[in-house]
């Protein structure tokens, strides 16, 4: 089995139809699908930047050349003081379960280390997301617990899961 080269890299003009798709189509998000969304606010938000604004930003997950999914990012406050940043992932079915995911998650975590001063990333999934847990715990996330009737989904409050993972967290070996 070859190696695959997996990068981050901004998001450009050529993925916005990409980012539209998970907007309209529900198959490609799965369990995070909330219903239609307007993908033309895609577009309005590359134009404004590009998906690189403070506090909040989205990085493709570039396998071999080929958009693969999307990372994102956005800033937190805990009490006012406690910065955190909580993470997503998202990629398209025909680059899951490849160990694409994990490893990309755990490329932002580095990422997002080095270049802001945060002690704490988070992310949460869904109970039901098994695949997403494992990814999770190999990018060098610990459970916290389960977060009770957190998100409306499919007619009806469902629980979720958070991870996080610490500035002094053993990073895993990619």
């Amino acid at each position: 089995m070859s190696a695959i080269n997996i990068n981050l890299r901004p998001v450009g003009a050529d993925d916005v139809a990409m980012l539209q798709r998970f907007r309209v189509e529900p198959f490609l998000v799965g369990l995070d699908w909330h219903g239609f969304r307007d993908p033309g606010e895609i577009q309005r938000r590359f134009d404004t930047d590009g998906y690189l604004a403070p506090g909040d930003g989205r990085l493709i997950v570039d396998v071999d050349g080929a958009a693969a999914g999307l990372l994102s990012y956005v800033e937190g406050r805990y009490a006012e003081v406690g910065t955190y940043i909580e993470i997503g992932a998202l990629l398209l079915p025909d680059f899951r379960g490849r160990g694409i995911g994990w490893r990309a998650q755990a490329m932002l975590a580095e990422y997002l280390f080095e270049h802001w001063p945060v002690q704490r990333l988070q992310a949460a999934t869904h109970v039901e997301n098994i695949a997403e847990q494992k990814s999770l715990v190999k990018a060098g996330f610990q459970l916290e617990g389960v977060i009770r009737a957190c998100e409306f989904r499919a007619g009806q409050w469902r629980d979720g899961m958070l991870y996080s993972r610490l500035r002094d967290d053993p990073a895993p070996e990619l």
